[in-house]
């Protein structure tokens, strides 16, 4: 046993009983028949000329039927004449390369035989317009060439800013559309500007870009499809603040006010933006944003396959398990913080062999209160917010007026030979 092992061998993990949140359970069933009711709008067809090729966008989220929602959307536009193909629009992910891209939005689904069309990918980029100050506004080569665009993307609120366009379909123009150099011209000022400048790329390319229509789609507290609103050209600036309110409204989270140590089994850039959503972890790289639970001590124990070894988020927390760190690629990581240029976000925290040591380090590290009294939270990630578990000094906050039940008996952490949870 190491001398790390041994400081923290007689730190107590409390039991844990498993508790579900309640949240809005109301979503879509047929997918399908939801995305051709809203296509089918006179408006939206007008827009379509026979044999006009156009460009759909593919994000880097793992958004609730994204396939799905991009195949539907592929068959009306063909049904109508054109020629439909879809691009990889997520900035510096998926280690700013076209290759890296079309792996992501594999992951999710979105290939040629599924979708029905094309899928085409470059980071070559184009200036289509400029701000008032000369700065250069860019969108994707194959975009820009295409006669018209379709940007499709979950509206959602953003991980590290707030604005009247957030995580969406205008979003997906300044940054998606950008790729690696339209992302890091609009980071160029910092995070502090980015809200204000995400709203002002994106107006330039809705202005200056062949825009047909935008597909917004909203997920419920269980990452269900709960709304899916398609709109037209004019519509999208006007429309998309008010779908941002109702995605929040139906977002979930910890409803719980605080806790000493909030333990995450999974971060990855398929759950979030920052790996974790701060909305719920409450740990925000702009400190004039609040929000999420008030945690003293965070601890992540892996990351998804999803995310191909991108750690962004990392930084956020307080420890983690050697395993997250052998996990890590710097070249699908480190794009995001040379673009952006937030360094907090690539950071490694203390780490440790095996899940317990990192549990027990947390616990360890909370200023001021006992270990043997410290409050746990643990969930699977910031996109499994049903059921969690709790440790039992937080049973006061678990009542139905809260909109929490209890699931079952509070039990040890069952841990193997390697200190890895079963």
């Amino acid at each position: 046993m190491s001398h790390i092992s041994d400081m923290l061998r007689d730190v107590p993990i409390p039991k844990l009983l498993p508790v579900r949140q309640l949240f809005d359970r109301n979503h879509i069933e047929d997918i399908a028949a939801a995305v051709q009711s809203e296509l089918n709008r006179q408006d939206i067809i007008d827009a379509i000329r026979p044999g006009m090729t156009v460009a759909i966008t593919a994000g880097s989220r793992g958004v609730a039927n994204l396939a799905l929602v991009i195949k539907e959307t592929v068959s009306f536009l063909k049904a109508h004449g054109a020629c439909p193909f879809v691009i990889p629009a997520m900035g510096s992910h998926g280690g700013s390369t076209a290759e890296g891209q079309l792996a992501v939005i594999r992951e999710y689904g979105v290939t040629p035989e599924y979708v029905g069309c094309p899928v085409r990918a470059t980071m070559e980029v184009v200036p289509i317009a400029s701000l008032d100050d000369g700065t250069p506004v860019y969108i994707n080569r194959l975009a820009a060439e295409a006669d018209g665009i379709v940007s499709l993307n979950r509206i959602k609120a953003h991980t590290a800013f707030r604005g009247r366009f957030e995580s969406g379909v205008m979003k997906m123009m300044a940054i998606g559309l950008g790729c690696q150099k339209g992302a890091e011209t609009c980071h160029r000022q910092g995070i502090l500007h980015l809200g204000p400048n995400v709203e002002r790329f994106s107006l330039k390319i809705w202005e200056h870009a062949p825009i047909l229509f935008g597909v917004g789609l909203i997920e419920n507290a269980y990452d269900q499809t709960a709304l899916i609103r398609v709109m037209n050209r004019r519509e999208i600036p006007e429309v998309e603040p008010e779908l941002l309110r109702i995605a929040k409204e139906k977002m979930a989270h910890l409803k719980f006010p605080k806790v000493d140590v909030l333990i995450v089994d999974y971060i990855g850039k398929d759950i979030s933006g920052e790996g974790m959503d701060p909305n719920i972890a409450g740990r925000w790289i702009v400190p004039t944003i609040q929000g999420g639970i008030d945690a003293q001590r965070i601890g992540i124990l892996d990351i998804t396959d999803e995310t191909l070894g991108n750690v962004v988020g990392l930084g956020m927390a307080d420890v983690c398990s050697a395993r997250v760190v052998s996990k890590m690629s710097r070249e699908n990581t480190y794009p995001n913080s040379l673009t952006s240029t937030v360094t907090s976000l690539c950071k490694i925290p203390m780490y440790f062999d095996g899940h317990r040591d990192t549990i027990r380090a947390a616990i360890k590290m909370v200023p001021g209160v006992a270990p043997e009294d410290v409050t746990m939270i643990r969930i699977r990630s910031t996109l499994d917010m049903d059921v969690i578990q709790v440790s039992e000094n937080l049973l006061p906050y678990v009542s139905d007026p809260n909109g929490i039940e209890i699931l079952g008996e509070a039990k040890e952490l069952l841990f193997n030979e390697e200190g890895d949870l079963f």
